[in-house]
């Protein structure tokens, strides 16, 4: 268990602390020659069960509230001290209200100093900290009459708390991989650089590796303190110091997370559900100006309200909280808010989603799936929002977001699809609606285009499903045609009852042109050469191949040159092996590899750019990720047509 104090400068934290461990928290040459705590402090205490109760000290001083916070998260349990002569002061009320803001539920009082008062006093103080404390969730908790000078009370407080360690349950890790906010940061002859911090969550073993957030740094675990003993692993809830190779002092500090690497996932916007403390005079606007403190992270940020424009004091509501560069962040992570000046505390909350949306916050469907997310369970989160989120639920970055993993017996009847670095989900009724969506926009298509065989997915995806990832609307396609509700031929779609029939003449003629275009492979005729050599005239031998290439049989490479589907095909193939091999397809090594002169090597590429297949960058061609190219090579497989799919 790690107990964390809190309470007013001057009011004998740092002292009660030696006092129960032996330990002085304050170990710079300015702490002792000011007599204040300046910066975080850290004690153990051996208990006679072979536990270890770890101590996080905290300065008191409201210059430093921003210490105070750090130290703050990622404690069980709070010990306020408050001095009997003083009486609960600024920073003891600040303090409070940091801890409930940060969750922190348990905790006792330590009404320090009592050897400097009489009984009186004793009684007048007492009755202050019971009204102070009336109103908050340390109501009632159990309070200690202490001397750090004299000795009285410190046997009961060391007592109760060994009881409260030995009741403790132990922190339940809220995810299944390692996280570490990080404290402090030094470095140790013969050692390197060492991170200290409390497990937010998972176990970390030496020989792990593990990444920095948000800079994205990657470190080796060389070796571990857990509750300042020598182990093997650290668990969530525990306070660790890691030794990590690879990573210089420079390259890390306070504020950042050691993570496993699968979460590094740093964010500059999140959406949470904040309160704005009751003590505040006046309500908080949209887009005011913070500070907020999250983690161990302190960064400017501003806070855009998601309901309403205002946010009166004691009230709560769903907010997007943009810092001013990219921090940690995931859900169910604490955080405080301070004013602008950063001279008081004035609210804070828990994050609901750590990416958030930089446009359409505010829509409703989006505030609707926020409202779902408020659950403690992950997994229950999840299905909550695949009932409200019609475009799906991204299903990697959901994992990452939640700190979970996902078992697919846990996604019910919902339909998962997966597809290269997809990975999404979407309920059984979203599924159908975006099926049938597909089926009637494609109907429609028809009509309006009855001379055309039908559009690509690309196109399907811009005029029906822009929000949707393109593999996603070729994954519903692709059910569709195994059902025998869709057809397709080469990239274009279209229903099985629509298609371009051809005259018995154009027919013909087609039964000539093709096979030729298929023999003369990158060197086709031109159309006009075509009708001469074949004896027909050029205005029919030009609507001819325009229809062939409406129903995917030729590629119009440039106006009146066709090439042939499986010349198309190979010329794609040379293009991705080049990518392969070179990082991307330039001019002279396409055209060397496809054995063609520059200028139709110039004008395949151009025509591959320009139906999607690739993407120009300067003088480079990049084969686009999403690119819905598809074609077959006829004669390569049995049955006619191998599924050569250039994607």
């Amino acid at each position: 268990m790690i107990v964390g104090t809190a309470g007013h400068i001057d009011h004998g934290k740092t002292s009660l602390v030696k006092a129960l461990t032996g330990v002085d928290t304050d170990r710079l040459k300015e702490e002792k020659a000011r007599g204040i705590s300046i910066e975080l402090g850290y004690a153990y205490l051996p208990l006679r069960d072979g536990q270890v109760l770890g101590f996080v000290d905290v300065p008191g001083h409201e210059r430093f509230v921003d210490h105070m916070v750090a130290g703050a998260t990622g404690i069980d349990y709070v010990l306020v001290v408050i001095a009997a002569d003083d009486g609960p002061m600024p920073q003891t009320l600040e303090h409070l209200d940091i801890v409930e803001l940060l969750g922190v539920r348990r905790g006792a009082i330590a009404m320090s100093k009592i050897d400097r008062v009489d009984d009186a006093r004793r009684a007048e103080c007492r009755a202050q900290i019971c009204a102070l404390l009336a109103s908050t969730s340390l109501a009632g908790a159990p309070m200690f009459d202490v001397s750090s000078a004299t000795g009285e009370g410190l046997a009961e407080l060391k007592e109760h708390l060994a009881h409260e360690a030995a009741a403790f349950e132990g922190r339940r890790s809220t995810g299944a991989a390692f996280r570490l906010a990080v404290d402090r940061c030094f470095t140790l002859d013969g050692v390197g650089t060492v991170v200290t911090g409390t497990v937010a969550s998972g176990e970390v073993r030496v020989g792990d590796e593990v990444a920095v957030t948000p800079s994205g740094r990657i470190a080796r675990v060389r070796s571990l303190h857990a509750q300042n003993r020598t182990s093997t692993a650290g668990r969530c809830g525990e306070r660790c110091a890691l030794a990590l190779a690879g990573l210089a002092k420079e390259e890390v500090a306070r504020g950042e997370w050691i993570v496993a690497p699968r979460l590094h996932a740093p964010t500059s916007r999140f959406e949470a559900r904040l309160r704005l403390s009751a003590r505040e005079s006046r309500a908080l606007a949209h887009w005011s100006p913070v500070h907020l403190h999250l983690g161990t992270e302190h960064v400017l940020a501003r806070v855009a309200l998601l309901e309403g424009e205002t946010l009166p004091p004691g009230r709560d509501a769903l907010a997007q909280i943009v810092s001013e560069r990219p921090i940690g962040a995931l859900s169910g992570d604490a955080f405080v808010i301070r004013d602008a000046s950063a001279s008081r505390t004035i609210g804070g909350g828990r994050v609901i989603e750590p990416a958030g949306r930089e446009r359409h916050r505010r829509a409703p469907e989006r505030i609707e799936v926020l409202r779902r997310f408020e659950c403690e369970d992950p997994l229950e989160r999840l299905r909550r929002a695949l009932e409200v989120s019609p475009d799906g639920v991204d299903l990697a970055a959901f994992a990452i977001a939640h700190n979970t993993l996902i078992d697919e017996r846990q996604l019910g009847d919902a339909v998962r699809v997966v597809s290269g670095s997809l990975d999404f989900a979407l309920s059984r009724s979203s599924w159908m609606r975006i099926r049938e969506r597909l089926l009637a926009m494609l109907a429609e298509y028809h009509d309006r285009h009855p001379d055309e065989l039908g559009p690509d997915l690309g196109r399907v995806r811009r005029m029906e499903f822009p929000r949707h990832d393109v593999a996603l609307v070729e994954e519903a396609a692709t059910s569709l045609l195994g059902e025998g509700k869709l057809s397709r031929n080469g990239p274009w779609w279209h229903l099985p009852s629509h298609s371009l029939k051809l005259t018995a003449q154009e027919e013909a003629l087609a039964q000539r042109v093709l096979p030729r275009l298929e023999d003369e492979r990158f060197d086709p005729a031109w159309a006009r050469d075509l009708a001469h050599d074949l004896g027909a005239p050029e205005n029919d031998m030009r609507a001819l191949l325009r229809r062939l290439a409406r129903r995917g049989e030729v590629f119009a490479i440039v106006k009146d040159l066709y090439f042939s589907r499986s010349a198309v095909a190979e010329l794609a193939e040379i293009a991705r092996s080049l990518e392969d091999e070179c990082g991307a397809v330039r001019v002279a090594e396409f055209r060397d590899r496809a054995g063609i002169g520059r200028k139709r090597a110039v004008q395949v590429l151009e025509f591959f750019d320009r139906v999607g297949f690739t993407r120009r960058a300067r003088d480079d061609h990049r084969i686009r990720a999403d690119n819905l190219l598809k074609l077959e090579r006829k004669g390569l497989a049995p049955g006619g047509a191998a599924g050569l799919q250039t994607r």
